[in-house]
Parts: C-alpha cells; sequence; structure tokens
C-alpha cells in the first residue's frame, strides 16, 4: 500500500476537505466547513492537515492551541480508506504539530454517544478527564436548533 502524506492544506484542497468532512458525517448545519477551514487558517495558531494517497486526499484533522492547550477537531477518515490506520497517523502528525509549538496537552471533546470514536482515542493513550463541558453561544445566530 502506498504511505500517507501529511501536510497543511492549501488554498486549492479546501473544497476537497469540506467534502471530506461531509462524506465522515462532521458537518452539522450551524458550522460551515469552508468557514471553520478559513478560520483555522486564519492565524498561526492552527492549521487543517490533509492526508493524501496517491495524490487523494483522504484523511484530514483540524490542528489548534490556544498557547496553553492543543485541541483536534474534525478528524476525518474516508470510509473507504478506513482501517488501514490513517487516523492514528494523522494523530501522530496533529501531536507532532503541537509539540514543535511547544504544547504539553491536547484535549479533545467526543460525544459521549460516540462510543466508536472514543474507543479509538482510548487505544491512542488518551483518557476520559472528569471535566464538566459548558459553553455560551456568543452569536445567537449561529445556535443550533437541536442541542448537539
Amino acid at each position: 500500500m502506498a504511505k500517507l502524506i501529511i501536510r497543511e492544506i492549501g488554498d486549492s484542497d479546501v473544497d476537497a476537505v469540506a467534502a471530506l468532512w461531509g462524506r465522515c458525517a462532521l458537518t452539522r448545519p450551524w458550522n460551515d466547513p469552508h468557514a471553520d477551514i478559513a478560520f483555522a487558517r486564519s492565524t498561526d495558531n492552527s492549521a487543517i492537515l490533509g492526508g493524501w494517497l496517491d495524490g487523494l486526499l483522504v484523511a484530514s484533522a483540524m490542528v489548534g492551541h490556544d498557547g496553553h492547550r492543543g485541541t483536534v477537531y474534525y478528524v476525518s477518515v474516508d470510509p473507504d480508506h478506513q482501517g488501514h490506520g490513517f487516523g492514528r497517523k494523522l494523530m501522530d502528525a496533529a501531536e507532532a504539530w503541537l509539540r514543535d509549538r511547544s504544547v504539553w496537552k491536547l484535549n479533545l471533546m467526543v460525544r459521549a454517544s460516540n462510543r466508536e470514536v472514543v474507543d479509538f482515542y482510548n487505544s491512542l493513550g488518551y483518557e476520559i478527564e472528569e471535566r464538566v463541558n459548558m459553553s455560551k453561544w456568543l452569536d445567537s445566530s449561529k445556535r443550533p436548533v437541536s442541542k448537539d
């Protein structure tokens, strides 16, 4: 099997990343993937990493930090290419991206109902920490009708 090549995405990759997130059911009606990608790429504190297999985008992740803790969002592997370790390789790359910026801890938010993803992160050494995750909508027009 060909090697997965991971690098930060460029302008010409944005539509492919948004489409990948859609195929992986990561998008929500209140999150415009193009806007999320543009926002992540607008600062040095975040990036979108893409994974290419024979020139085809098959994996991606948004990685960033606030100067204190790192976070990864939108971790995706095309459904036709899952089960080959690409998610693990992508997370290794995201962790390296954060380490290169002297970030020492990575926090993840996973929906509690998504056991398969929780199990995936457990297999990579991530642990469940007892926390209360709170939020406040600063722009009420973006608030979803359903709480997801």
